[in-house]
C-alpha cells in the first residue's frame, strides 16, 4: 500500500509590507507601560527642559512622572472638581491649569499651594497656557470668551467674547509675545493680538474644533475637529493649504515632533497617525485599545504619552542605540560551527544509520488518509483556518472534488453548517485564485439543497447573498472586457498608423534613390 501523501496547499505571493525609514523609526520603541488614572485624561505636558517630567491632567488632580517612573513624583490636588490642561511655562518652573469651577491655578512646580489664582470666567476653564514673554497667561472656557492675563498682579489684561461656543482649546505663538490661538466649537478659530481689542484673524476650519497647533516658524497653523485635520497660512491671510481625513471618527489632539518634520493626531478611533510635513501623507500609525484624548511626544522624541477614555496612560520609551550596538558587537559562533560534518562522506568501512523522519500530519490530513470526507471538510471550516489561511480549506475541497467525494461531504448538513459553507463561499468566491474551485462547489451546494429552500430564512438569505456576489463579478469581468476591447482598439490603431508611417518614409527614400541615379 502507498504512504498517504498530505495535500498539497498553493502558495500564492503575499504583497509585503513596504518598510521605510519611518516605518524603522517609530518602531523603534518598547513594550508600552500602562498606568491607570482616576479619570479620562485630558492632558499631557512635557517640561521644556531636563529631566523632561510629564503632567497629566485626569480629574480633579495634577500628576507629574519622570521620564521612567511609573508613580507620580508630586501631585496637585487643589481642586474642588476637575482640573484642565496643565501646561508648563518655556522654563519648567511654573505650571498652570484651569478647572471645572470657572479659576485658573498656577503653581511652582517645586512647590504644592497654588501661588496665584486668577477668577474672571464664569464657566469652565478648558484652555490655558502661557505666552511666550513667560509674564501672561491665556485662558478660554466655556463662557465663550478668551481672557489674557498678567501674572505678576494676578489681574485681567483683556477679555475676548467673540466665540459663540465653548472654547476648548488654544496655543501661543513663539514668534510673538502678543499672539495667541483659539479654537471653539463654533467652527472657527481666531488669532488674537494683545495689542488689539478684537481677534485679526478668523479661520473657518467646518467642525467643532477640538485641538489647534501652531508650527515654530509661526508661518502654519494646524486645527482638529469632526474628523479633518487641516493645514492654514497664517501669512497668507488663512489659507487653507491641506485637508486631511485619514482618521474614522473625531480627532481629538495633535503634536508636532522635537524636529517638525512629523506630525502626530490621536483620534476617538484608537489610532494615532503620523504625517509628514512636506507632503503631509501618512508614514506610519500606532494603534491603541480604547480611544484616545490626549497625545504628547518629548523632546528628542525620546517618549511617546498617549491617554484615553478609560483613565489609561500609556507610555512607550525608545530602545536605547547604545544596547542595540553591544548587542552587535557580540561576538557569534563561527561559521565553521553549523557546517561541521555537513560535507563529510561515508568511507567504504563505515556503518551509516538512516534516522527514519518522522512525518506529522494535520487534522484534516489525518481524516482523509481514514476516508472521512466530511469530517475533514468540518476540519478545515473551523474558523481559525477558515478566515486566516482560506487556501486550506479550497485545497481541502480540490482534494475531495479530485477523489469524487465532495459531493456526499457536502450532503447531509445542517442549517448552522449549510449557512457556514454559504458564507464562505460567497465572500471569497469572488477572489481569483479560489473562484475554479469554489465555482464547483456553489454549483454542488445549489444542486443539493435546491429542495429545502424556503424553509430557512437564514440560508435562503445567504443564496440570495452568493446570488448578489456573482452578479456583481460578473458585471465587474463585462466593464473589464469592454475596457480591454476599448485598448485593443486604440492599440490596434496605433499599430496601423506606425506601420502606415514606415511604409511611407520607405517610398520616399526609393523614389529618392531613383531620382539620383537618374541625375547621375
Amino acid at each position: 500500500m502507498a504512504t498517504y501523501k498530505p495535500v498539497v496547499v498553493q502558495a500564492f505571493p503575499k504583497l509585503g509590507e513596504r518598510i521605510t525609514q519611518d516605518t524603522v523609526y517609530w518602531r523603534g520603541y518598547k513594550t508600552p507601560v500602562q498606568i491607570k488614572e482616576f479619570g479620562a485624561v485630558n492632558k499631557i505636558d512635557f517640561s521644556p527642559v531636563p529631566p523632561y517630567n510629564y503632567a497629566v491632567t485626569a480629574s480633579s488632580r495634577i500628576h507629574i512622572y519622570g521620564r521612567y517612573s511609573q508613580e507620580p513624583i508630586k501631585t496637585f490636588s487643589r481642586f474642588k472638581d476637575a482640573a484642565y490642561c496643565a501646561t508648563h511655562r518655556d522654563d519648567g518652573n511654573l505650571l498652570v491649569a484651569g478647572s471645572e469651577e470657572g479659576s485658573i491655578r498656577l503653581f511652582d512646580i517645586n512647590g504644592r499651594a497654588p501661588l496665584r489664582q486668577f477668577d474672571g470666567h464664569t464657566k469652565a476653564v478648558h484652555v490655558v497656557g502661557f505666552l511666550s514673554d513667560k509674564y501672561r497667561i491665556f485662558s478660554g472656557g466655556d463662557d465663550y470668551s478668551s481672557n489674557l492675563w498678567d501674572i505678576p498682579s494676578a489681574t485681567e489684561i483683556v477679555s475676548y467674547s467673540e466665540h459663540t461656543d465653548y472654547v476648548r482649546c488654544g496655543c501661543a505663538s513663539k514668534v510673538n509675545a502678543d499672539v495667541f490661538i483659539t479654537g471653539s466649537y463654533d467652527h472657527t478659530v481666531k488669532l488674537f493680538d494683545a495689542r488689539t481689542k478684537s481677534s485679526v484673524m478668523t479661520i473657518e476650519h467646518g467642525q467643532p474644533v477640538e485641538s489647534v497647533l501652531l508650527f515654530p516658524s509661526g508661518g502654519l497653523l494646524v486645527s482638529a475637529g469632526g474628523r479633518y485635520v487641516k493645514v492654514w497660512d497664517v501669512l497668507k491671510g488663512g489659507q487653507l493649504l491641506v485637508s486631511l481625513k485619514n482618521h474614522h471618527k473625531t480627532v481629538t489632539c495633535l503634536c508636532l515632533n522635537s524636529s517638525g518634520q512629523r506630525l502626530l493626531s490621536g483620534s476617538l478611533d484608537r489610532h494615532v497617525k503620523i504625517y509628514s510635513t512636506t507632503s503631509y501623507k501618512v508614514v506610519h500609525s500606532f494603534n491603541y485599545a480604547t480611544s484616545i484624548l490626549s497625545l504628547a511626544l518629548s523632546p528628542e522624541d525620546e517618549t511617546i504619552v498617549v491617554g484615553m477614555t478609560n483613565g489609561v496612560l500609556n507610555i512607550k520609551h525608545r530602545k536605547p542605540e547604545e544596547r542595540k550596538e553591544k548587542s552587535r558587537k557580540k561576538r557569534q559562533p563561527a561559521y565553521r560551527t553549523y557546517v561541521k560534518g555537513r560535507t563529510y562522506m561515508p568511507k567504504q568501512e563505515d556503518f551509516c544509520v538512516s534516522k527514519p523522519v518522522k512525518r506529522v500530519l494535520r487534522k484534516y490530513d489525518k481524516l482523509l488518509k481514514s476516508f472521512q470526507s466530511s469530517k475533514a471538510l468540518d476540519a478545515v471550516l473551523e474558523p481559525p483556518i477558515r478566515l486566516y489561511t482560506p487556501e486550506v480549506t479550497v485545497a481541502v475541497m480540490q482534494e475531495l472534488h479530485r477523489r469524487g467525494t465532495l459531493r456526499s461531504a457536502l450532503a447531509g448538513r445542517d442549517e448552522k453548517q449549510v449557512n457556514l459553507l454559504l458564507t464562505f463561499v460567497a465572500r471569497r468566491v469572488i477572489e481569483p485564485r479560489f473562484t475554479p474551485v469554489l465555482v464547483t462547489v456553489a454549483d454542488m451546494i445549489t444542486d443539493i439543497y435546491q429542495p429545502v429552500v424556503g424553509q430557512s430564512a437564514i440560508v435562503d438569505r445567504q443564496f440570495l447573498r452568493l446570488q448578489e456576489a456573482i452578479g456583481k463579478e460578473i458585471d465587474y469581468q463585462e466593464e473589464l472586457l469592454e475596457v480591454l476591447g476599448m485598448m485593443d482598439t486604440l492599440f490596434a490603431t496605433f499599430t496601423k498608423k506606425r506601420a502606415t508611417y514606415l511604409e511611407e518614409n520607405k517610398s520616399n527614400g526609393l523614389t529618392e534613390t531613383i531620382e539620383t541615379n537618374m541625375n547621375n
